[in-house]
């Protein structure tokens, strides 16, 4: 048996016991204080056409405190104006301000891009209008609308990434070259990701992307005045997954309803996401049908089997609701003219997957055109800031941004 201070019955080693334990807690909170303050490592590409400044300026080896507010400042030398500066990454977060305040949550790699002023001239932006939020992200597309605008047709694009990245940013380029010579005002529409891309619980369905895609049309044509827009008049456009979700939105706007999508046996509907005010299905339904005249699927998906690993299962009447080539409808009831754009080195499309498209559309007694672009692979229609994706639009996107604007033209300025 013990005795005196190691006594465990004496109050004094009790009191030592405990300040020892005080001790030992206040130093492992204080490791892990320690241990919480990351730093992260913060690079910047150096532009061209321009400068960017970062404020605080960043140390010599790169590494900032967690937390830490940064001002970016894209300057952009004579005849130069500003695209954007940007964070890096899968998908690019792209500010189109010259000056913006950003919090170093990860490492990072800053850059800003600059393009010519004359490109930008004949026309406004208006960035990141919110059409719905039916879950985390605030979904949002930009308007370019030619100064002047008043009753023109308008291009709804929408852009690709496999459904499971990118935003409307990507697709500016072709939007621009579509708007300059006045004729059109041009929407460029973001939508959900596929699954759980956007942090929300429940997984998103090809089935909603689609409900996005029809809810930004309509919110675009419930304010057609305000963007100098004929609502009935509208054609769609897009690249990839955009060129999937293009045709489908021209071939099933049949499917539109507020019966769910395989909610009941044999009902695959589509409800859009955004709904004017005091309009009914039917009437929204209707009025797209009049409305989407003309599409411009670029390098797209269009049969069911490459879009059996989105949808699960073996359901094959789900696939054929998602499918654009089993939803074509015959010209006798409505016409669907479509023109189709691949590049001859595209490894993720093949031209005989479009050329089964095209027979089908043919088939059905629509109008039909298929142009192959001699050397272009994948993606040749998006716009990026780096340099190598800007000069990939230049060579083909610019060129054959006109060769979809005269197709539109038939359709809407016949005899000019």
């Amino acid at each position: 048996m013990k005795t005196g201070l190691y006594d465990s019955s004496n109050p004094k080693y009790i009191v030592l016991v405990l300040g020892i334990l005080l001790i030992t807690a206040i130093l492992f909170q204080s490791q892990i204080a320690m241990g919480n303050s990351a730093t992260y490592t913060v690079t910047v590409t150096q532009p061209e056409n321009g400068t960017l400044t970062i404020s605080p300026a960043l140390p010599e080896n790169g590494k900032v405190d967690a937390g830490t507010e940064l001002t970016l400042k894209a300057t952009p030398a004579d005849g130069f104006a500003v695209d954007c500066s940007y964070i890096a990454g899968r998908t690019n977060t792209e500010f189109m301000t010259e000056e913006v305040k950003i919090t170093v949550d990860r490492n990072m790699t800053l850059g800003a891009s600059f393009i010519e002023k004359e490109e930008l001239k004949g026309f406004s932006v208006i960035n990141n209008v919110e059409y719905a939020k039916p879950g985390k992200k605030s979904l949002q597309y930009d308007v370019f609308k030619p100064d002047g605008a008043e009753n023109l047709p308008a291009i709804v694009i929408i852009h690709g990434g496999g459904w499971s990245m990118n935003c409307e940013d990507v697709m500016r380029g072709l939007a621009r070259e579509l708007v300059k010579e006045g004729k059109y005002v041009a929407f460029s529409v973001d939508y959900r990701w596929i699954g759980n891309g956007d942090g929300d619980q429940t997984p998103t369905t090809m089935a909603n992307i689609i409900e996005d895609v029809y809810g930004s049309i309509l919110h675009i044509q419930d304010h057609a005045k305000e963007y100098g827009i004929d609502p009935t008049k509208i054609a769609v456009t897009g690249d990839s997954a955009g060129g999937h979700l293009s045709a489908t939105a021209i071939n099933m706007v049949s499917r539109i309803g507020d019966g769910g999508f395989g909610v009941k046996e044999g009902v695959y509907e589509y409800k859009p996401t955004y709904m004017p005010e005091g309009k009914t299905i039917e009437q929204v339904r209707k009025e797209l049908t009049q409305a989407i005249k003309v599409a411009a699927p670029s390098y797209g998906v269009f049969d069911g089997n490459s879009l059996r690993r989105f949808v699960g299962g073996n359901n094959n009447e789900e696939l054929k609701a998602i499918a654009p080539i089993d939803n074509i409808p015959n010209v006798t009831d409505r016409a669907v003219p479509q023109l189709l754009l691949r590049g001859t080195n595209d490894s993720l499309i093949s031209d005989s997957a479009v050329q089964t498209y095209t027979d089908a559309l043919k088939a059905a007694g629509q109008t039909v055109e298929y142009v192959q672009v001699p050397g272009a692979a994948h993606a040749f229609f998006d716009w990026k800031p780096d340099a190598r994706t800007k000069a990939t639009f230049k060579q083909y996107g610019i060129k054959y941004a006109g060769v979809m604007e005269k197709f539109f033209d038939k359709v809407f300025y016949p005899g000019n």
